[in-house]
């Protein structure tokens, strides 16, 4: 049986697969991978992402959550997602190494674990601010993680020049002027797209909840 409220399907679904069923499991991975996507795509610079897809890099995630998920030692969804979080950060590093290795370049002068790790970490309190105010402070509550799995729904959904100002922008913290470098634009010109971008996010992120 579903729950009455889309809110309440994480805790249900992580109840069932903690209780052995794996299509249960399957679904919940399916409600972050958008949201693993952007975390990911946030820490790979051109060099990787002409190597190696955030796509991937989420799916041996998932095959690791898979084969390993009797190893998780928490209960809630949030757990969840921090456990997942922790997958995809040793995925990152074995693919930053692998290919800064063929490249010939020095892994340890460029990245670290507990760098990268503390990188996701700020991409993800940044994806959870998109949509806030000035005044909120983002947070990890169950009302955040389901605005994060909505909000990322929406903008794989969204243009590419939209999502990738998006993603410079508020998800990699780069200012007007390296956003404008990044999307060969004037700055003016990137911040013009960049609110056109949010202003269509939140107006298809406000057409979810009224489904």
């Amino acid at each position: 049986m579903e729950p009455s409220s889309p809110s309440q399907l994480p805790a249900l679904l992580l109840d069932r697969a903690l209780a052995g069923s794996k299509s249960s499991l399957g679904r919940l991975m399916g409600l972050y991978s958008e949201y693993l996507k952007y975390v990911a795509s946030s820490r790979m610079d051109d060099r990787l992402r002409r190597r190696v897809s955030a796509s991937d890099v989420v799916q041996e995630s998932f095959y690791e959550a898979h084969r390993d998920f009797s190893r998780f030692r928490g209960d809630s969804p949030e757990q969840f997602v921090g456990w997942m979080r922790r997958i995809l950060v040793n995925n990152l590093m074995r693919v930053v190494e692998r290919n800064l290795v063929a490249a010939k370049r020095d892994v340890r002068r460029e990245v670290s674990l507990d760098r990268l790790r503390r990188g996701v970490e700020q991409s993800s309190w940044r994806f959870s601010a998109l949509l806030a105010s000035d005044e909120e402070t983002p947070s990890t509550d169950l009302r955040r993680q389901e605005t994060q799995t909505a909000m990322a729904a929406v903008l794989a959904k969204l243009p590419e020049d939209y999502r990738r100002v998006i993603r410079l922008r508020n998800i990699e913290g780069l200012s007007f002027a390296d956003v404008a470098e990044q999307m060969d634009r004037t700055s003016g010109a990137a911040r013009m797209l960049w609110l056109r971008a949010l202003e269509q996010l939140r107006a298809e992120y406000a057409g979810t909840d009224e489904e």
